[in-house]
C-alpha cells in the first residue's frame, strides 16, 4: 500500500457509493496495525541478533519475573496455550537459557526457571525493548505516551483481552 499522502499514484475510482465507505486511513484500528507491525519487526531484529525469537523473549521476561514456575502457570501468565509455552521451553532449554526439573512427586509435571546465560539475557533484551519504544515513540510528548498506554490498557480491559487471538 503506497502511504505516500501528497500524492496518490493515480486519480481514485469514483463509485456510486463512495460515499457510505470511509477511506482504510481514517479507521484508529488500521494505524495502530501499521504502526504495531513497524515496531514489532523491529525489535524483532534486535531479539534475533541476540539468538531469540520475540515469543521466546516473551517467555523470557515472564520468567525473570516469577522465577522457579511451572509451564502451566507460565502459559497463563503469557496468555499462550501450554503447548505453545512447552515448544518455547524447549527451545530456550536447547539453547541453554532454561532448565526443567521433573518434580519427585508426579513425574508428570516439572519445574522451569533460568540459567545464568537465560537471567543475564532479559535485561539486555529489556534494554532494547526500551529503546526500541524509544525509537517509535521517543518524539511524543510523555503526556501523550501515558495517554496512549493507558488508553491500550483500557480497550484491552473492556475487551478481556488476555492472549493474542489464534488464527
Amino acid at each position: 500500500m503506497n502511504h505516500n499522502f501528497e500524492a496518490a499514484a493515480k486519480s481514485p475510482v469514483i463509485h456510486s457509493n463512495a460515499a457510505s465507505v470511509s477511506e482504510l486511513e481514517a479507521h484508529l484500528g488500521y494505524w495502530l496495525r501499521f504502526v504495531s507491525t513497524h515496531v514489532s519487526h523491529s525489535f524483532q531484529k534486535k531479539a534475533e541478533a541476540n539468538g531469540v525469537t520475540v515469543s521466546e523473549w516473551v517467555v523470557l521476561r515472564e520468567m525473570f519475573r516469577l522465577g522457579c514456575t511451572s509451564p502451566t502457570t507460565l502459559a497463563q501468565v503469557a496468555g499462550m496455550s501450554k503447548g505453545a509455552v512447552s515448544k518455547l521451553i524447549d527451545r530456550l532449554e536447547s539453547k541453554g537459557m532454561v532448565s526443567k526439573s521433573i518434580l519427585l512427586a508426579d513425574r508428570r509435571q516439572h519445574s522451569i526457571e533460568l540459567t545464568a546465560e537465560g537471567e543475564a539475557l532479559v535485561p539486555v533484551l529489556a534494554g532494547m525493548a526500551d529503546q526500541n519504544d524509544e525509537e517509535f515513540f521517543g518524539q511524543l510528548p510523555a503526556q501523550l505516551r501515558e495517554n496512549l498506554l493507558e488508553a491500550m490498557k483500557e480497550v484491552a480491559r473492556t475487551h478481556q483481552l488476555k492472549s493474542e487471538p489464534l488464527n
